[in-house]
């Protein structure tokens, strides 16, 4: 005879075990309207969508790190513009950079996707062209975030290296040693990518209290035990110790710090498909962490330009950090600086965790509509895992690829690590194009949750003008004529690849490839 007790519990059990199922089901399927939208796309529904507005907005915030950005490349304005020209360019590079943000959330609102710029392209962009254009943009893409994990890793394993001399005099640089912390860190990335994947909403909400505090950290810090220089000589104060010749274009080359500092606000798109409510919560984080980041970035860079004290010693600091540097000659404390710098290492190591989720959705979503090499492997999502799993992977492999070049040449290293910037840069000013060309010759915009309206033509006309300056100076080196070791080789590895992704186009990627515009469903 059956025990009631036992039955009440098998039921209480199914029941739960129906209740997580259709929970898991509603998280996949997001709201009516990411339905609509992936129906429209012609895309299915693979990934869970537990990301909202705080946690992608803490997402963004944190892969983004504004503040962070501008310590940890103080080095590029106080040597090209000085401290007047590293206020006047960020104040520049603020605003312009809000144009491409608003112009890119408005076509993230219209379609947002994981592919981000090449969709938009392909559905954008004059029909005769939507094809190649868009495969160009998705391997600009790949080229741009695949890069961006080893540079990100890159960056906090030279503050680890930077905070070891600072409590170690004696310890003395190796290249292979910063090999090992950029695998150190990507492993530790790919972790929280895999193992912890669906944490990973909760986990931006933490880090998102840190970024906060940790600047309130730094900069009441400074504030109070820094040395103070007069608004005169800081707002006042333009170089050129580069010795380009011309203080102007010194100003311009050091705009490289702010741009590098306010990069990537597509990466918030491509996990749009892990959003819910995407078409409407997506250009609003987007907008938002702008306007936070940029704000707390101006903040702590007007700070760090009054607090500065011997530039020299800051320059030329055996850590190779300015920023920590500059902390220790504030707080005359080893220890109080480790703690404080440790803020921006941290932050640049959940920044690398970011960064691999985005590039990994990226290369599936390209991978979805045949853009790549192995694609059915790269777009499969493993059943129960929810992520891309194999582009996680293969993200990974290519990281710990890149690295290994660093134990043979830092500058060659360098250059593919820094190319992201002009890749991503490339995406935005054709995807951004493509809407102003669209507007130009009056054809109907796609209905969307956030319009520019009337204002958007100039917008995105404005954005296109300001992202091919930035694109222009993007290539320069950090100083006049410089040496083999000290040449900015983007150029040239930039060029390879847009002939190496020509010529696989017309190769074998026009056969296989469509483009996403294909997919669409036009019955709604």
């Amino acid at each position: 005879m059956a025990n009631p007790k036992h039955e009440a519990q098998d039921i209480a059990q199914a029941r739960d075990s129906e209740s997580q199922q259709n929970d898991v089901f509603t998280e996949k399927r997001g709201t009516a309207g990411d339905q609509k939208d992936m129906y429209r796309m012609g895309k299915q529904q693979e990934l869970r969508r537990n990301f909202r507005f705080v946690s992608i907005f803490g997402y963004s915030m944190v892969l983004m790190a504004t503040w962070e950005t501008i310590l940890t490349t103080l080095i590029i304005p106080l040597t090209n513009g000085g401290t007047g020209g590293a206020i006047v360019m960020f104040l520049v590079t603020t605003v312009c950079m809000g144009f491409v943000i608003v112009s890119m959330a408005e076509m993230a609102s219209m379609a947002p996707t994981s592919g981000g710029q090449y969709h938009w392209v392909s559905e954008f962009a004059p029909k005769k062209h939507q094809r190649f254009l868009s495969y160009i943009v998705g391997w600009m893409c790949v080229l741009g975030w695949q890069t961006g994990i080893a540079s990100i890793a890159y960056l906090a394993g030279g503050q680890i290296q930077g905070l070891v001399i600072l409590n170690n005099g004696n310890y003395v640089l190796e290249r292979w040693h910063g090999t090992l912390l950029v695998i150190a860190v990507a492993t530790f990335a790919i972790l929280f990518n895999t193992l912890l994947a669906r944490k990973l909403p909760l986990v931006e909400g933490i880090v998102l209290v840190l970024h906060i505090f940790g600047f309130f950290a730094v900069f009441i810090t400074m504030w109070v035990l820094g040395p103070k220089s007069s608004s005169k000589e800081v707002f006042g104060k333009f170089q050129d110790n580069a010795g380009w010749g011309s203080v102007g274009l010194s100003v311009l080359v050091g705009q490289l710090s702010p741009i590098f500092a306010l990069l990537g606000a597509d990466a918030a798109t491509h996990m749009s498909e892990e959003l819910k409510d995407a078409s409407y919560t997506l250009p609003r984080a987007m907008i938002w962490t702008a306007v936070v980041n940029s704000s707390l970035g101006f903040l702590m860079l007007v700070t760090f330009c009054f607090c500065l004290g011997d530039v020299e010693s800051a320059i030329s600091s055996p850590t190779g950090q300015p920023h920590i540097q500059i902390l220790y000659n504030a707080t005359n404390s080893v220890s109080g600086a480790t703690a404080l710098a440790s803020i921006t290492t941290v932050m640049a190591v959940f920044g690398c965790v970011n960064n691999v989720a985005t590039c990994s959705r990226q290369l599936f979503a390209f991978a979805r509509d045949q853009g790549v090499p192995f694609s059915a492997f790269l777009s499969r999502v493993r059943p129960g895992w929810d992520i891309p799993l194999n582009s996680v992977i293969v993200s990974f492999v290519i990281a710990i690829g890149l690295s290994l070049i660093n134990i043979g040449s830092s500058v060659a290293f360098n250059s593919i690590a820094s190319l992201g910037t002009c890749a991503l840069l490339s995406s935005y000013i054709i995807s951004i194009s493509c809407m102003f060309v669209k507007r130009w010759n009056g054809e109907p915009l796609l209905p969307c949750k956030f319009s520019l309206g009337r204002a958007g033509i100039w917008i995105n006309g404005v954005s296109v003008v300001y992202l091919c300056v930035a694109l222009v100076f993007a290539f320069f080196p950090t100083f006049p004529h410089p040496t083999p070791d000290l040449m900015n080789w983007n150029i040239l590895i930039y060029g390879v690849v847009v002939v190496f992704s020509m010529v696989f186009f017309y190769l074998k990627g026009r056969k296989v490839y469509v483009g996403p515009v294909e997919y669409i469903n036009k019955d709604i």
